[in-house]
């Protein structure tokens, strides 16, 4: 039987990967070793996800592997060969803020863990297709060049600019601009992935997220700001936004669409591309947008204080250009508009806190 191999499969995206391809017939082995909570404590623990899984899903299979143990994952991989024919590595240290704190953890997570991957598979599986969710932090701070106009609720690119109708594509440098500890261990991440593609002729593809979320994302104050958002309106807790008046834009991909994404590149790869994957103009909002969207779904205003401080590197508008992925995957449509997302994740939140 063939076996997709998905890391970080307890998170948001590697537990909606697990749960698509597991029903599409292929067998999955899951790693993950709950980094999460050290990350961001025990409410962002994993191990929820993980045991709805293996509840759920009998032909998943689970390793509580560190993908920064070169031979742990070396002997994965040779265990079951070729017969591999799916790599999605989700897994990593997500945060901005939490990188300058351990910066070696970062880069052993983000970019050595995914070395060991890409020589692993190179190895023992070098037909399997390699999809890499890397960030849009790979940009830096180079989108805060752009000329903005400030509005009512969101800050706004210029409409005579190139990007104003569909966002940022791939062209926009990565170089020579402020990134974050975690951008730059990403983008080693991201650039490794490419040249397993270009230089060995691997099948490998980076998707360049913008905010990737969902019902299942285990939103924390330092990653996963709309989860976290709706959970702290939900549970009328106090939230702090940070910087640029709250007037800072993101696009917002649902884990389902992102995830359908990799099943169409699956079907059809190629070798070495990359993809800038959000919601782009189809689904993106500023966090005032946001909040007042939430207030507007309870009925009730939220608790939220402003602190003027932004965090460093980040950015002020980001919305995905898409295209090129479209182009290449036609098949490939969005389904969760903003409203659509907001909507799922305040009922699934209530529903949490009556459990």
């Amino acid at each position: 039987m063939p076996i997709a191999l998905v890391t970080g499969s307890a998170g948001l995206i590697g537990a909606e990967t697990v749960r698509f391809v597991a029903g599409k017939g292929l067998d999955v082995i899951g790693v993950d070793n709950d980094m999460r909570r050290y990350f961001f404590g025990p409410e962002a623990s994993t191990a929820p996800s993980r045991a709805g899984l293996e509840q759920a899903l009998p032909a998943y299979r689970h390793e509580s592997l560190d993908i920064r143990d070169q031979a742990g994952i070396d002997a994965l991989f040779k265990r079951y060969g070729k017969d591999i024919v799916l790599v999605v590595h989700t897994a990593a240290q997500p945060s901005h803020d939490w990188a300058a704190r351990e910066p070696f953890t970062d880069f052993g997570v983000n970019a050595l863990g995914t070395l060991n991957l890409l020589e692993a598979t190179r190895q023992h599986c070098p037909e399997a297709v390699f999809l890499f969710t890397s960030t849009n932090k790979v940009y830096g701070d180079a989108p805060n060049v752009l000329p903005l106009v400030e509005g009512e609720s969101r800050y706004e690119l210029a409409p005579d600019h190139p990007y104003a109708e569909h966002g940022i594509d791939e062209s926009l440098t990565i170089d020579q601009s402020m990134h974050s500890i975690f951008g730059a261990s990403k983008v080693a991440a991201d650039v490794m992935v490419q040249e397993y593609g270009r230089y060995f002729g691997m099948k490998t593809a980076v998707f360049r997220g913008g905010c990737l979320t969902g019902p299942g994302h285990a939103g924390a104050p330092l990653h996963g700001f709309l989860a976290y958002l709706v959970k702290c309106a939900v549970h009328n807790t106090p939230y702090t936004v940070l910087g640029y008046k709250g007037k800072q834009v993101r696009d917002n991909i649902h884990s389902h669409d992102l995830v359908s994404a990799f099943w169409e590149v699956f079907q059809a790869p190629r070798s070495g591309e990359v993809y800038n994957a959000g919601g782009g103009r189809f689904s993106n909002c500023s966090m005032l947008e946001a909040i007042a969207h939430i207030e507007t779904l309870l009925g009730r205003p939220m608790t939220w204080e402003y602190k003027p401080q932004n965090r460093q590197g980040d950015h002020i508008w980001w919305i995905s250009d898409t295209r090129k992925l479209a182009a290449h995957y036609p098949g490939w449509k969005q389904q969760y508009d903003i409203g659509r997302i907001l909507a799922e994740m305040v009922e699934t939140e209530q529903a949490r806190g009556k459990a």
